[in-house]
């Protein structure tokens, strides 16, 4: 059984008031009380005309984010990888009839899966969403797919060529879409639970706090999340946002984005 109250905290904000989110997030705690689960998704934003789905991008998120936290939490203890291949399945097959789901921007998202017993805590973490870990000691350990950061910049100075040559490709980076198999593309592990105080898991409009703005590093975001709460820390990405009107960390990238954080004490 939980060894207590869990304490839990979720926050999810549109990058702006008039466009839908397309995050998701969700923290289940299976009927018999035992371990626990968290999804957080971020959904990837297509082009204009470049789009092979009569549904939305927050209709895929919507899909996928409650199949991966039926599977999460249903007896059988399927491995995370499993988990994922089986809701990327799921979600494809509700709309592989309508839609041409080869299609290189067919709805997509990045994944963060955990999942805790009183054994161990697992994980799962496809693209460029964070999970980050709080051991016993207050030490944090972040849990990152960083391909996609790791792509030379003029890789990425085309969207088309980004799409047609590096999104789910060997040397490229990997979200799920409607291939099952990228499941096993994810980065995934296990640690003794003894060894997990606490979880946040952040999508990237939330992450640039520290990978963007440089305001900290991953454990000071943590602290963030944890004293000041998760609210707080989008509070303080969206002030840097506004603040950042020559652009200079911005770049290119989206002036305000969906942000979401996940902060769990299991």
């Amino acid at each position: 059984m939980q060894t207590g109250p869990m304490r839990t905290e979720v926050i999810s904000e549109p990058g702006s008031p008039d466009h839908t989110n397309e995050d998701f997030a969700a923290v289940a705690v299976p009927a018999s009380g035992q371990g626990g689960s968290l999804v957080v998704l971020d959904g990837v934003t297509p082009p204009p005309s470049a789009y092979g789905c009569r549904h939305t991008v927050a209709w895929f998120t919507a899909r996928l984010g409650g199949a991966l936290t039926e599977l999460s939490v249903s007896p059988g203890d399927l491995p995370l990888p499993q988990v994922l291949a089986g809701a990327i399945a799921r979600t494809a097959n509700a709309h592989a009839s309508t839609c041409d789901l080869s299609h290189p921007r067919t709805p997509q998202a990045t994944v963060v899966l955990a999942r805790w017993s009183p054994r161990s805590v697992e994980y799962l973490v496809l693209s460029d969403s964070a999970l980050l870990l709080q051991g016993p000691g207050g030490a944090v350990t972040a849990v990152l797919d960083d391909r996609l950061a790791r792509l030379p910049r003029t890789s990425l100075a085309s969207a088309a060529v980004t799409d047609a040559t590096l999104r789910n490709r060997e040397g490229g980076f990997f979200t799920a879409a409607a291939d099952p198999s990228v499941a096993a593309r994810a980065v995934t592990g296990a640690v003794p639970r003894r060894e997990v105080q606490a979880l946040a898991a952040l999508t990237d409009g939330a992450t640039r706090w520290v990978d963007r703005f440089r305001q900290g590093d991953w454990a000071d975001c943590f602290w963030v999340v944890r004293e000041e709460g998760a609210p707080e820390l989008v509070r303080r990405v969206r002030t840097l946002e506004r603040a950042d009107s020559a652009r200079t960390y911005l770049g290119r990238a989206k002036r305000h984005d969906d942000a979401t954080v996940v902060y769990v004490e299991p």
